[in-house]
């Protein structure tokens, strides 16, 4: 994930949240019923739906390089390639399972902040064509756009046409149509899920593309960004916090760029059945603000799974199962 003086308050952070895992207790009210003062643009949606416009006017240019080494007797492994917004180049990982017949329910991985995009052979091997992805600035993506960590979540903070998380998002959003291009891929069956900032990219993405079927959001990232800046000071949130110290001046220009890119305001606009799962002890990711995003996710089929005793793992190890379970009823063929 990195190394170097830089990462120790993030190691800091989350060696805490694992930590904490087993001493502190359930939430009380405030913390269930916090509402984030999340302010949405009025031109929200028109702000975005100029951005997709955009970006589907520019070829994907996918290309996939076979990879036998990662390869095994169950599961091919593809390097892949495709072209994002602002002419970024994009990386990712893609298996599928050597046997399948007939056209597969594929899934969508997004990675944490720091992380970069691991196999997802275990889905392969489950039936699944898996893609997962680098969004640009990831070490396989980094040629053209390297803010570094920390750095991602402040670049050109205070300019929504030119922040960091723009292009991020439409990275996210062109993998959607990298596997709708794939003729062994069911298009009408989609998932997509990820911790951390893979739980807030699966927010937005979700919202944005109504041809995701299921969404599964871990821990989830950049939603209720200014109230999680003044609930904990871990980071990556913390860079806010330090570039507001340089630039106090700056605040209301940052309030006003982090409203477009905010999850709690794309949350209403999400259809597809969810599952989010947050760790009550969480303090990179408050559960204050997983509380707020669950409240405001429009779909009528939403499930909020709160794990007490949890940092920012978010109950995975106990969550992984029902992850799995939630895929398999909504992706499998006939659902």
């Amino acid at each position: 994930a990195g190394t170097g003086p830089q990462w120790l308050p993030l190691a800091k952070s989350l060696y805490l949240n694992f930590s904490l895992c087993f001493f502190l207790t359930m939430p009380d009210e405030a913390i269930t019923q916090y509402i984030c003062e999340v302010t949405k643009p009025d031109d929200f949606d028109p702000f975005w739906e100029g951005i997709l416009k955009t970006s589907s006017k520019l070829p994907l240019s996918e290309t996939l390089e076979p990879l036998p080494l990662r390869s095994d007797e169950t599961t091919e492994v593809f390097s892949i390639r495709y072209q994002s917004i602002d002419g970024v180049s994009i990386s990712g990982w893609y298996s599928v399972p050597r046997k399948a017949t007939g056209p597969l329910p594929a899934l969508l991985y997004v990675p944490g902040y720091i992380s970069d995009p691991p196999l997802q052979k275990s889905w392969a091997r489950l039936g699944y064509a898996v893609l997962s992805i680098g969004p640009r600035g990831k070490i396989r993506s980094h040629e053209q756009f390297n803010p570094g960590y920390p750095g991602l979540l402040v670049h050109n903070i205070i300019d929504r046409n030119t922040y960091g998380y723009r292009g991020f998002y439409v990275d996210a959003l062109r993998a959607v149509d990298f596997l709708r291009n794939r003729p062994e891929v069911d298009n009408s069956r989609i998932g997509l899920f990820g911790s951390s900032q893979g739980g807030g990219l699966t927010i937005a993405t979700a919202s944005l593309r109504s041809d995701i079927r299921a969404a599964s959001a871990g821990a989830p990232y950049l939603c209720g960004y200014l109230d999680a800046v003044a609930l904990t000071d871990s980071y990556p949130y913390e860079e806010i916090n330090d570039y507001l110290r340089l630039y106090p001046e700056r605040r209301d220009q940052v309030a006003r760029t982090l409203a477009y890119f905010d999850g709690i305001n794309f949350a209403p606009n999400i259809e597809c059945p969810i599952i989010v799962n947050i760790g009550l002890q969480d303090n990179v990711c408050p559960p204050e603000t997983g509380y707020a995003l669950f409240r405001d996710i429009g779909s009528k089929e939403k499930t909020l799974y709160p794990y007490d005793r949890c940092g920012h793992d978010a109950g995975r190890n106990d969550h992984n199962r029902i992850v799995e379970d939630f895929f398999n009823q909504h992706l499998t063929p006939g659902t």
